[in-house]
C-alpha cells in the first residue's frame, strides 16, 4: 500500500437497544455531535433478525470472534442500518456514513444497489458501504438463504451493485440472477460506485473479496486485536495468490483509556494513533461511551478530535 489518504477517526453510534428505548433521539444526538466535532465518519451495526442461539458469536468458526458476547438478547432492538443512515444524512452535513457491517447478501442485489445509490445521492456522497458475511446461521435461513453459500452471496451482491452502479443500460448473467438492457438510475456520486469497505479476517476469500470490490478493510478477530500483523498477513497473502490489489484503506481500533473516574484520558487514548498510522491504520475507529445530551457528547468529541489531528498530524478540526 504505497499511497493511503490521510488518517481519519471515526466512531460508532449505536442503533440497537437491550430493550426498545421509547425513542431514538439519543442516536442522533451523538450523530449530530460527531458531525459537528469534527470526527470523520459513524457506522451503524446490522441485524434483520434474530434465532434464541446466540452462541456462535464466540466461534470463530462460524464467522464470530473468541469471547465475542453479543450486545443484547435476541429480542433486542436494532434499527435498519441504511434506512437509519438516511434518517442520520438529513440531520449532519459532512460526516461519512458507514454501515459497519451491512450483511449485504440478505438484500435483493438489485434492491440493494437501488437504495444504496440513493442514499449515496441524498447524502451528498458521503456512503461507506463496511460488508460481510456475519456469523448467524438463522439470520440467513429466515430470508431464505443457505448460511454455507453466505460467501459466495455477497460476492454475488457486490458484482450486481457494481454493474448497476457503473452501467447506464447494465447487463449481468450469474447462476441465479440474469438481466439484459436495465436501467436503474440514479448512480451514485462517485463514477467507482459507493466505496466498498470488506469485512473479515485474513483468508483467501477475504482477500480475493477486497482486492476485487474493497477500497478498505475492515480487520475482524485475531487480525483486528493485531492490526499490524494483520495488514502484513493480508498484504502476503494477496501477493502469493497473484491479486492485484490497489492500495486500500484498513480500520484500526484505538483503545480507549480511562482515568479512575470513568473519565476519558484523551491523551494516553491519542497515543496509540502514530503507532496505528504507522502500521497502515487510515480508519482509527474509537468506541466510546457518549453522554445522551447532544452539547456535551459535541465537547467531548471535539477535544478528542483535536487530540488525534495533533498525533495523526492533521491538521486541527477549527483550521480545516
Amino acid at each position: 500500500m504505497n499511497t493511503t489518504p490521510a488518517p481519519h477517526l471515526s466512531i460508532q453510534v449505536v442503533n440497537f437497544a437491550a430493550e426498545p428505548p421509547g425513542d431514538w433521539q439519543r442516536l442522533s444526538n451523538h450523530a449530530v455531535a460527531a458531525d459537528r466535532a469534527g470526527v470523520d465518519r459513524l457506522a451503524v451495526a446490522d441485524h434483520v433478525a434474530f434465532g434464541d442461539n446466540l452462541d456462535a458469536y464466540a466461534d470463530p468458526s462460524r464467522g464470530g470472534t473468541v469471547g465475542g458476547r453479543q450486545p443484547t438478547g435476541p429480542d433486542g432492538a436494532w434499527l435498519e442500518p441504511l434506512t437509519t443512515l438516511t434518517w442520520l444524512a438529513a440531520r449532519t452535513d459532512r460526516i461519512r456514513l458507514q454501515t459497519g457491517i451491512l450483511l449485504a447478501a440478505l438484500r435483493r442485489p438489485v434492491v440493494l444497489a437501488k437504495t444504496t445509490a440513493t442514499l449515496d445521492v441524498l447524502s451528498g456522497g458521503r456512503l461507506d458501504l463496511g460488508v460481510g458475511v456475519g456469523w448467524q446461521a438463522a439470520e440467513y435461513e429466515a430470508a431464505g438463504l443457505d448460511f454455507d453459500d453466505r460467501g459466495r452471496l455477497l460476492d454475488h451482491s457486490l458484482e450486481v451493485c457494481r454493474t448497476l452502479w457503473s452501467q447506464d443500460r447494465a447487463t449481468y448473467a450469474g447462476n441465479e440472477l440474469a438481466f439484459d438492457g436495465i436501467h436503474a438510475m440514479p448512480a451514485p456520486l462517485n463514477p467507482a460506485g459507493v466505496p466498498i469497505w470488506v469485512s473479515g479476517t485474513v483468508n483467501r476469500r477475504t482477500a480475493r473479496r477486497l482486492a476485487t470490490f474493497g477500497c478498505g478493510w475492515i480487520p475482524w478477530g485475531p487480525d483486528r486485536i493485531d492490526v499490524a500483523g494483520g495488514i502484513a498477513r493480508m498484504q502476503e497473502m494477496q501477493v502469493e495468490m497473484g491479486l492485484e490489489a490497489g492500495p486500500y484503506e484498513v480500520q484500526g481500533s484505538v483503545p480507549l483509556v480511562q482515568n479512575d473516574d470513568g473519565t476519558v484520558n484523551v491523551t494516553r487514548t491519542m497515543a496509540a494513533v502514530p503507532d496505528l498510522v504507522d502500521a497502515g491504520v487510515t480508519d482509527c475507529r474509537l468506541s466510546i461511551p457518549l453522554p445522551d445530551d447532544g452539547a456535551t457528547a459535541e465537547e467531548m468529541l471535539a477535544e478528542l478530535v483535536d487530540a488525534f489531528r495533533t498525533m495523526a498530524g492533521r491538521t486541527s478540526r477549527h483550521d480545516r
